[in-house]
């Protein structure tokens, strides 16, 4: 009899379906243990944001070539490793401390549910904060991938957010495959995530997004 698949395969196997719910457990799962490996070694909150999405960017380019026998903690580990010191190049810095992958130290471990939002901001307040916030980060986005030229990936997001089309159908408009429009869709949130914090919000604001403070 053959053993049953753990949760992280699972979990790999949603992704790769394009399940939008699973990349956010996947996020949960592994957000809070990324920023500790990174954090300790940057100490730079931002910083280690950054990082941390470039990981799971890197994570979701490479996930046609995953093998799932590997350990999903260590690969994501050792993506978040090659990506801290890429960041400590850039900066003209060389990694002063070993860059060990495949573990969290037990430095963090994530809750198992976000705070609750208190009273203070009224439903209204906040739906109009809210809405502030998200426009102006996927400007944000947008607009960088604009200089950048990655035109696709903002069409790409246009026909998913604006006009609600089937990834199916995103696929064969834009002659990419259905995990590829999945795996942009999963960029997305990932740096919406990122320029979210970025905004320095109340913990009333998107209180999921400080869930691992």
């Amino acid at each position: 009899m053959t053993d049953p698949p753990d949760s992280d395969t699972l979990l790999i196997q949603r992704v790769r379906s394009g399940e939008s719910e699973a990349w956010n457990e996947l996020i949960a799962r592994y957000e809070g243990r990324l920023l500790a490996f990174v954090g300790g070694r940057l100490r730079r909150r931002e910083a280690a944001e950054d990082v941390v999405q470039e990981t799971f960017v890197g994570f979701l380019t490479s996930l046609p070539n995953y093998d799932a026998a590997r350990s999903l903690e260590s690969y994501l580990f050792s993506i978040a490793a090659h990506k801290l010191t890429d960041h400590l190049r850039r900066e003209g810095r060389r990694p002063t401390l070993p860059l060990a992958t495949g573990e969290s130290g037990g430095e963090w471990e994530p809750p198992g549910t976000a705070r609750t939002a208190s009273s203070a901001l009224v439903s209204g307040e906040r739906k109009a904060i809210e809405k502030a916030a998200l426009g102006r980060a996927m400007a944000e986005i947008v607009d960088r991938w604009r200089a950048d030229g990655e035109w696709t990936k903002v069409m790409c997001q246009e026909l998913l957010h604006v006009r609600g089309l089937p990834n199916k159908q995103i696929a064969e408009r834009l002659k990419l495959s259905e995990q590829q429009v999945a795996n942009q869709k999963f960029e997305f949130v990932a740096r919406l995530r990122t320029a979210l914090r970025r905004q320095g919000l109340s913990e009333e604001v998107f209180p999921e997004l400080h869930a691992d403070s």
